[in-house]
C-alpha cells in the first residue's frame, strides 16, 4: 500500500510563484511611482521611457525571459523588446534595495 501526499509542494512551483509574487509588487511600485494605474500600461506608447524602466528592472529583478516581461508590461514582441531594452539596461546601475526608500 503505496501513501500519497498531497500536501507537498515541488520547489520549483514555489520559487516560480515567489518569482511572479516579487514580479508584480516590482509593477506596483514603479506605477505608483509614476502616478499610473494598471491601464495606462497598454495605453501608453511601447517604447515609453518609463515602461522600459519597469521592464529594465524586471529583467534585473527576476528570472523572467524577456518574452514574459514583454507580454507583462506591453512592449511589443520579445525581438522588439530586446532591442529596446538594451540601452537602458546598460546605462542602468544594479538595483540596491538598501538605497530605495521605505514607504510607510
Amino acid at each position: 500500500m503505496s501513501i500519497v501526499r498531497t500536501d507537498t509542494c515541488h520547489a520549483g512551483e514555489l520559487h516560480r510563484q515567489a518569482a511572479e509574487a516579487k514580479a508584480e509588487r516590482t509593477i506596483v511600485e514603479e506605477l505608483q511611482r509614476n502616478g499610473w494605474c494598471e491601464q495606462d500600461l497598454p495605453a501608453r506608447r511601447k517604447n515609453d521611457p518609463a515602461k522600459l524602466e519597469i521592464a529594465a528592472r524586471l529583467r534585473q529583478e527576476t528570472p523572467f525571459s524577456i518574452k514574459d516581461i514583454a507580454a507583462r508590461v506591453p512592449l511589443g514582441t520579445s525581438t522588439t523588446a530586446n532591442l529596446k531594452l538594451h540601452d537602458p539596461l546598460r546605462r542602468r546601475p544594479a538595483y540596491d534595495p538598501a538605497q530605495a526608500q521605505l514607504a510607510f
